[in-house]
């Protein structure tokens, strides 16, 4: 006890060093140290030191010294994060493979400005109400989960990486699966206990009987209990070969196509053929053929809608009374406009529905001030991509209503489905080739999972490099094809639950969790400091 207390001490006065540098590169090296939770690896220990870290780094620190060392935390955990944005940048080395070390510094440095404001904001509260070791943790929870908030919605929103995504890994959400609490108090409100959990232990720089039960209780118990409680919850889910709409069988095909060589001439003709060859091959021996195939988004390079003579070939493997569901682009009337679309096409080449993505990506598919910076988008094309009208539920024969999302649509909470029409099931069709194989697929994968648990609604996702699965409402992955292998996937398509509490009233659970916490803050300020 009394080494982890001098620790503790070692690391407070970082903080407070003169030599301003120490305390950034600990903050950085903090930041980078909570990526080891994140996917792909999920080492979930690694949110211990981390955060307990961060609280002592903070402890004696003016805010703005704690503005600083926000700002470095979050470039570490940003730069560790999301390197993979680089990967995007070199698929066309000669064009803008040299934007590159600016791209992922630069959105790092973007998007550390949430923590850095975060950490200023955390020790300002904790100066003014001269908070103890509780109150600042409960404080600092509260802050960091705001900060994640914000960013899911300012500028459009990156709630890529949320902390609560720790858990949505296979071995987590088997013997541990505190992720189906996403279905009571969404992605946004998992992150505050998690913060909470992980961080309790910093209480122990001035150990105590009471200090140790205190963390036995809140980073033992109270995640034990989240998990028992998830346990129940998967335990009265049925058998998932119960659980499934009759009469659909979905195959998804991923043909694992380079992103380098997706829109080269020559072969699209050839991406197109690969498309339709995976979607005709015979099922495997005693399997129902199917009733439905999906391909990814712009799976192949035709805007089909405008394309006859490609939807003509595509609906040459639409089984008889099913229907091909695909992203593609679309042109509008005018030939100018672009959309990214996902298309329902008949046997007969009709097309019977169209979704056009809502939440388009920066500098990837429009340019936020086109002619002030020296390039141009990420994705070559006839000007930027135009937003649809908003989200839609979509329904064609033989298949239970759907709402479609668009790549990274899928990581944003609570807005997955179009209000006052909930679908039956979610499908999200991407294309992470962009991003090889590094952790960005499996990120983006975790929050599709993410999704299926908060909405208690299936996920069937079509990916063209991976990963490609079918998710059920309770986040089980009932088939799989994984990243970096070309296939097709056989699956039957789950039913939804009835709307989850988190699906019902959103956000508006967060804000009373966050709400309690700071009430409970005072709370405790009032009776354990009262001449405070």
């Amino acid at each position: 006890m009394e080494t982890l207390a001098n620790f503790a001490i070692v690391i407070q006065r970082r903080g407070v060093d003169e030599k301003r540098r120490r305390a950034v590169w600990i903050a950085f090296l903090l930041g980078a140290l909570t990526v080891l939770a994140l996917p792909p690896v999920y080492f979930l220990p690694a949110l211990i030191p981390a955060f307990v870290g961060t609280i002592w780094l903070l402890e004696h620190a003016t805010s703005r010294r704690a503005a600083l060392i926000g700002w470095a935390h979050g470039l570490g955990f940003f730069i560790a994060g999301t390197y993979w944005i680089g990967e995007a940048f070199l698929v066309d080395p000669v064009r803008t493979g040299w934007l590159t070390p600016f791209a992922v510094i630069g959105l790092a440095a973007g998007l550390a400005l949430f923590p850095c404001f975060g950490f200023a904001a955390s020790v300002m509260i904790w100066r003014r109400l001269k908070l103890g070791a509780i109150g600042r943790i409960l404080i600092f929870a509260a802050i960091w989960t705001i900060m994640e908030w914000l960013r899911g919605h300012v500028l459009t929103g990156f709630p890529w990486n949320l902390i609560s995504t720790v858990w949505a890994g296979d071995v987590w959400m088997t013997i541990m699966p505190v992720a189906q609490i996403a279905a009571f108090i969404g992605a946004y409100g998992l992150s505050l206990l998690t913060v909470i959990i992980m961080a309790m232990p910093a209480v122990l720089a001035r150990p105590s009987r009471g200090a140790w039960l205190l963390v036995c209780a809140l980073s033992f118990v109270l995640p034990v209990s989240l998990a028992a409680a998830g346990g129940q919850r998967l335990y009265r889910a049925p058998a998932p070969d119960l659980n499934s709409a009759a009469g659909v069988r979905l195959r998804i095909v991923q043909a694992n196509i380079d992103q380098s060589l997706k829109w080269v001439g020559p072969l699209r003709v050839q991406h197109l053929r690969t498309h339709l060859n995976l979607s005709s091959q015979a099922p495997a021996p005693g399997e129902p053929p199917p009733s439905h195939i999906i391909w990814p988004e712009a799976a192949v390079p035709f805007a089909l809608a405008n394309h006859d003579e490609a939807r003509t070939a595509a609906a040459q493997i639409v089984p008889a009374g099913g229907a091909l569901l695909t992203g593609a682009l679309r042109f509008g009337r005018d030939n100018d406009s672009v959309y990214n679309a996902v298309h329902a096409i008949g046997g007969d080449g009709a097309i019977l529905a169209t979704y056009d993505k809502v939440h388009l990506v920066p500098f990837g598919e429009y340019m936020p001030a086109r002619g002030i910076l020296p390039f141009d988008k990420l994705v070559p094309s006839q000007g930027d991509t135009i937003a649809g009208p908003g989200r839609a539920t979509l329904r064609i024969p033989g298949l239970p209503p759907f709402g479609a999302l668009i790549c990274y649509e899928a990581a944003f909470p609570g807005a997955v489905t179009a209000s006052g029409d909930r679908p039956d099931w979610l499908l999200n069709v991407t294309n992470d080739a962009w991003f090889g194989k590094s952790a960005g697929p499996h990120q983006h994968f975790a929050s599709a999972r993410m999704r299926s648990i908060e909405e208690g609604l299936a996920v069937v996702r079509a990916a063209n490099t991976g990963i490609s699965a079918v998710i059920d409402p309770w986040g089980r992955i009932t088939g799989r094809i994984e990243l970096g292998h070309a296939g097709t996937l056989d699956a039957n398509l789950p039913l939804p639950l009835g709307p989850t509490l988190y699906a019902r009233f959103g956000d508006q659970i967060l804000a009373l969790l966050l709400f309690a916490t700071l009430s409970l803050v005072f709370v405790m300020r009032r009776y354990l400091h009262p001449g405070a």
